[in-house]
């Protein structure tokens, strides 16, 4: 298999739903097909890290999805500046927590690149 992709954009308008959906679409047209098990794992990603990003990383996202022919990559993309941080479960108040450990449980690896910063100069 070459290396497929496709970008999907997720924002405010859009819903979760909708960037689950553009990820069923892209992976139901992959040859040959994701096994069940590596598809379910990519939609629950998707809908982790669109989630994330739209509550916390600024409102918008950018998802792309490339097939390689040894797996599947799931980018995110949104304008914070900040990486995503671990925090303890909550399992009292319901305010989450469980999402990034998830990703980070469930992805073979994933990586942060935060913008380059630039230096103000007088």
């Amino acid at each position: 298999m070459d290396a497929m992709s496709v970008n999907a954009v997720a924002h405010p308008a859009v819903s979760v739903a909708a960037a689950r959906r553009s990820a069923r679409d892209f992976l139901d047209a992959l040859v040959p097909p994701a096994t069940a098990e590596a598809a379910d794992t990519v939609i629950l990603v998707v809908s982790e890290l669109v989630t994330n990003a739209l509550l916390h990383g600024g409102g918008t996202c950018a998802v792309q999805l490339t097939a390689h022919p040894g797996g599947l990559e799931v980018a995110v993309h949104d304008p914070s500046p900040q990486p995503p941080r671990m925090r303890t479960p909550d399992l009292i108040d319901g305010t989450g927590g469980f999402g990034w450990p998830m990703v980070n449980h469930l992805a073979h690896r994933t990586a942060v690149t935060l913008p380059a910063r630039t230096a103000a100069r007088p």
